[in-house]
């Protein structure tokens, strides 16, 4: 970033600065920590469109979530703002080349839902694994599983977990609590992740691969964990689909904008991917009657929920909170 946004020019900066939580309406978490330091409001929009001329003009903090992208263009909106607070991981729907032109700071709270993260990969890939939900799906619609031959039937496809490959991509804080869940089921562990320092491995007790393709071709099962970025939109392609095992599952509970849905539903349908399990999606909110997944079998999808823990949510907006706290007070001494 090229620095903060320098004070208002005309006049001093109120003793009050308004702080604006942008995609959202609850700020019972927010208040009782900024109420000293800022006003509080909130805005509750999904686009720059749709949120209040006050703040665009006055705002010079904003809290916000995954459901509100920030362009250039949107940033430019805004006319006193300083600082912006994700409350949670990942920059991608805000533009951070053009935040730091601007002079405006970005933050996150990376850490608050990685054991709530962690914990739904698991779920998606023991039911890919063992079939819970399409279990469950056959007995609500009336199917009769009573005989050897009709358990045999509705099960198919039922898969043993231990001795399996599990391919991590990205081996952060996420990555790595999936890769220790994930060896106590019996798990063998492979990862690939460029960016991280020689001699993680080791401490963990997992194996690293050194290309993409080694990990597809090894993987019987492959989770996303990586951060979405100019350089790996659409990781999983049809070219990478063809890398992988005949049969492999798919887990993503990163960021939609790493799967190639298309040729994910493609591939579904070929049966090349056995499975596939997505808490996140090129477009969301997701729906079923619309996009190229809507007529893939043995795909499981959940609504960008796999962070979620009451828990979790109050401990990052309590973070982001405290952080936009400081900047205000940080900014009224400058």
């Amino acid at each position: 970033m090229s620095g903060i946004r320098p004070p208002i020019m005309n006049g001093p900066m109120h003793p009050r600065p308004l702080v604006a939580l942008l995609d959202g309406r609850d700020c019972t978490v927010e208040m009782p920590i900024l109420k000293d330091v800022a006003t509080v409001a909130f805005c509750d929009a999904q686009s720059t469109q749709e949120i209040h001329e006050k703040v665009l003009n006055e705002a010079v903090g904003a809290l916000m979530y995954h459901t509100i992208t920030l362009t250039r263009e949107d940033l430019e909106k805004f006319k006193a703002l300083r600082i912006i607070v994700r409350i949670g991981s990942g920059f991608d729907n805000i533009d951070i080349k053009s935040a730091g032109d601007l002079g405006i700071a970005v933050c996150n709270v990376p850490a608050a839902s990685v054991e709530e993260t962690a914990d739904s990969t698991m779920c998606h890939i023991l039911n890919l694994y063992r079939r819970t939900t399409w279990l469950h799906q056959a007995l609500r619609e009336g199917t009769r599983v009573q005989s050897v031959e009709q358990i045999r039937e509705v099960a198919s496809g039922a898969a043993r977990i231990r001795g399996e490959t599990l391919g991590i991509i990205g081996l952060g804080r996420v990555g790595q609590a999936v890769a220790l869940r994930a060896k106590a089921f019996g798990f063998s562990v492979i990862f690939y992740d460029p960016y991280l320092s020689d001699g993680m491995e080791r401490a963990l007790g997992l194996q690293r691969v050194s290309t993409l393709q080694d990990l597809l071709f090894h993987s019987d099962c492959v989770t996303l964990h990586c951060n979405l970025n100019e350089h790996n939109h659409h990781l999983i392609n049809d070219f990478t689909i063809k890398q992988m095992r005949q049969g492999a599952f798919l887990v993503n509970t990163a960021r939609g904008g790493l799967v190639d849905e298309k040729a994910l539903a493609q591939a579904l349908k070929e049966g090349r991917i056995r499975g596939a399990a997505l808490d996140v999606h090129e477009s969301e909110p997701f729906s079923f009657s619309q996009g190229p997944l809507k007529d893939a079998p043995n795909l499981i999808c959940t609504p960008h929920a796999a962070w979620y823990s009451e828990q979790a949510s109050i401990e990052m907006r309590e973070e982001a909170a405290r952080s936009e706290g400081r900047s205000q007070v940080a900014f009224q001494t400058v």
